[in-house]
Parts: structure tokens; C-alpha cells; sequence
């Protein structure tokens, strides 16, 4: 073989004719974006790692189930959300407060934008705006916070998000509108003059 990795699709087929370290391939190739997404949600990092191998575990039995109508990743992404959720419900805990994203995408880092305000006033202001954020996210109901987390947080695309959550991608537009409208209700008392 080249120099070239094997496509997803390449490992998964020989997965399926029996090459386990095709599937270690596969871990190797998404650990850390799986890990990175299940801190996330759960925060502990000891818990995160374990929920992450859980997810992997649940892959590897699953794998038959996959038949490419998506790409690879997103079909772990939902197994790895889903695994976490349920780690969640079986904890009793609520998902991490994620960070908040500009209009370009990027994060907003509020402990940069708190260090570079002039005056007690601004800083007052951008913490009440992270605050309100979070507690709008975290106030949405899960349909509506999952979505608008896989959208502004994750930057996963409608289609891909559609497949996370098993449902039309109008839903999914439907979900990120309700949820953007719900957090911009709470702002806006704080950006009237």
C-alpha cells in the first residue's frame, strides 16, 4: 500500500470480513475528536475517557448496522452523544455549558474579551451575557439544546446533524431557529440601552 490511509469505508469492510485492527485504525483516526465531544457533556475527564471507550465499544458491536448512508463519523457521533446522554440520565446530570461562538464560527473566549474591557460596567455586562447564554442553552429543552450544540458548538453541517438526530433536516432548521430565538428573548433585555 502507499503512502495514502484507507478511506473509513475501506476499514470498515474489513472490519467486516473480520480485521479487528482495521477497527483500531479507526479509533486512532477518531479518538480525540470523540473525546473532545464527550467532555462536552460529561466532565469529569476520567468519566469523558470511559464514556468515550463505551462509545467505541458500542461502534465496534454495531459496525454490521452501518451501511454508509452516512459518512463514518457521523454515525459514531450519534453513538458517542448517545452514550453520553445515557451516562448522563443514569448520573443525574445535565450536560456541560458549552462555549459560545461568534457570527464567523469561531469561539468567543469571555475571559479575553472580560480582560480587555475598560470599565467595571463592561465587565459586569459580558458576564451577565455568558451567564444568560449558558442558562438560556441550558434551559432549552434537549431537542432544541442539541441541536443548536451541534450547530454553533460542534459546527457539524443541517445533513449531518439530520443524521444525529434522526430526523429531517426541516426539523433540524426548525430546532437551531426556536433555539436561537430562546436565547436571543433572554439577551435582549441586557443589550436595551
Amino acid at each position: 500500500m502507499s503512502g495514502e490511509s484507507p478511506t473509513d469505508e475501506a476499514l470498515v469492510e474489513r472490519v467486516a470480513r473480520g480485521d479487528k485492527s482495521a477497527f483500531d485504525l479507526l479509533v486512532r483516526r477518531y479518538q480525540h475528536r470523540i473525546v473532545k465531544l464527550v467532555s462536552r457533556y460529561v466532565r469529569n475527564p476520567e468519566d469523558a475517557l470511559d464514556v468515550t471507550q463505551d462509545a467505541f465499544i458500542k461502534a465496534y458491536r454495531a459496525l454490521a448496522s452501518f451501511r454508509g448512508e452516512s459518512a463514518f463519523y457521523t454515525w459514531l457521533y450519534r453513538i458517542a452523544i448517545n452514550t453520553a446522554k445515557n451516562y448522563l440520565v443514569t448520573r443525574g446530570r445535565r450536560p456541560r455549558e458549552a462555549e459560545i461562538k461568534g457570527e464567523d464560527g469561531e469561539p468567543i473566549d469571555v475571559a479575553e474579551l472580560q480582560a480587555h474591557a475598560d470599565t467595571p460596567e463592561r465587565l459586569l455586562l459580558a458576564e451577565e451575557i455568558k451567564t444568560t447564554v449558558l442558562s438560556a442553552i441550558a434551559a432549552l429543552p434537549e431537542d432544541l439544546r442539541i441541536a443548536i450544540v451541534l450547530r454553533e458548538i460542534d459546527g457539524l453541517s443541517y445533513e449531518d446533524i439530520s443524521l444525529a438526530m434522526a430526523c429531517p433536516i426541516g426539523t433540524v432548521r426548525s430546532r437551531i431557529f426556536r433555539a436561537r430565538e430562546a436565547i436571543d428573548r433572554q439577551l435582549k433585555p441586557l443589550m436595551e440601552p
